[in-house]
């Protein structure tokens, strides 16, 4: 029987040193709806591991296709 795959969720600082921008430039491409939304636990804010590297995989096909 096949498990689903576990879904870990990061902190911004983790984002950031993902994907190789700041904070603010994150949170302005939120906005513009251009790079995925916090998950909100409380007070807390963090990303879904697999949503910030299929963010990555469809920047890197746009770049193949331009």
């Amino acid at each position: 029987m096949n498990q689903p795959a576990i879904d870990i969720l990061i902190k911004l600082p983790e984002v950031c040193r993902q994907v190789g921008l700041g904070k603010s430039a994150i949170y302005e491409m939120i906005a513009a709806e251009a790079f995925p939304a916090p998950i909100k636990l409380g007070r807390y804010s963090r990303w879904s591991q697999s949503e910030i590297q299929g963010w990555v995989e469809m920047q890197k096909a746009a770049r193949k296709a331009a």
